[in-house]
């Protein structure tokens, strides 16, 4: 299991998370969300030693993850950080970055072990292309391969598809996520995009002025937002007497207290997003036809 327990980290005086505490099963695959600015990036690095912590302390298991204080050489052998500065080699094939640090003692299995991880980063037919040829995306899935390579106990994932273009990015995502379930290996993903986080994470933890705001299951916290922060994260939301509601949410209806104007209608594919004036407030609502702007209607709470 990793400990996590009252740590607090600056940055020039400057307190970027203050007294954060959490605990991960092992095989468990936890999100990290939060604006930018908000820590994910520097509680990875924690996570890795890569910087020193001022209070608490980290575990995974029995061994206390340290920094460079403690340290000559960053991180363990039982933890992988893959960045958002992917640190390859450029001169060498895609296949030589992926099974550098295997054993050439076992040849066969170092072969089998790369071939299985280039399938899984959709990357085979590009085994023998040097990375310095490839694209931003390609080259953020042979880091991904090769940190997988040598089967860590945990990996951590800052932003792992974000310069990944939507052509491959579902697939990936599915199958990068389910080898890591398939292996048990603990999965900490520090995201942005919800579709890293729905029907992957088991819990997610958002962080918001240096501490953890909520930690739980997206499947909960996308059922019962507690604050706007969470809910923006998921989708469209407006503010009604004080309550959290969806614009998916909002039907329209012959008659009610929400009469609105409707502003613009935005495509998105399946539905559209209306934009709607309710006195001196906005209102967004999904319906499956454009509506005329300027023209009036009535919305009630469907949840």
């Amino acid at each position: 299991m990793l400990q996590v327990k009252n740590i607090t980290f600056s940055y020039n005086k400057t307190n970027i998370l203050n007294g954060i505490s959490f605990s991960v099963n092992p095989g468990e695959h936890i999100s990290v969300i939060g604006e930018s600015g908000s820590g994910k990036t520097t509680l990875l690095k924690l996570l890795y030693g890569e910087h020193d912590l001022d209070t608490g302390s980290i575990f995974w298991k029995n061994q206390q993850i340290l920094g460079p204080k403690y340290n000559l050489v960053i991180g363990y052998d039982f933890i992988k950080y893959v960045a958002q500065e992917f640190d390859l080699m450029p001169y060498i094939s895609v296949e030589e970055n992926i099974g550098k640090f295997l054993s050439n003692f076992f040849p066969e299995e170092k072969q089998k072990r790369t071939s299985e991880l280039l399938e899984v980063v959709e990357l085979t037919k590009f085994a023998h292309v040097k990375v310095k040829t490839l694209s931003g995306g390609q080259k953020q899935r042979v880091a991904l391969a090769r940190a997988l390579a040598k089967q860590p106990e945990i990996i951590l994932l800052d932003e792992p598809f974000s310069h990944i273009d939507n052509f491959k990015k579902q697939s990936l995502r599915r199958r990068v996520f389910r080898y890591l379930k398939d292996k048990q290996i603990t999965c900490i993903v520090a995201t942005h995009d919800k579709n890293d986080v729905l029907g992957f994470a088991d819990r997610m933890i958002l962080l918001n002025n240096a501490q953890i705001e909520v930690n739980d299951s997206p499947e909960h916290l996308f059922k019962h937002p507690r604050t706007p922060i969470v809910a923006s994260f998921f989708e469209e939301f407006n503010i009604i007497n004080n309550e959290i509601v969806y614009a998916h949410q909002l039907k329209i209806v012959d008659d009610s207290d929400i009469k609105v104007t409707i502003n613009k209608s935005y495509f998105k594919g399946h539905y559209y997003l209306i934009e709607s004036r309710f006195g001196k407030d906005t209102l967004f609502f999904e319906h499956s036809e454009k509506l005329p702007e300027g023209s009036n209607l009535y919305l009630s709470i469907n949840k």
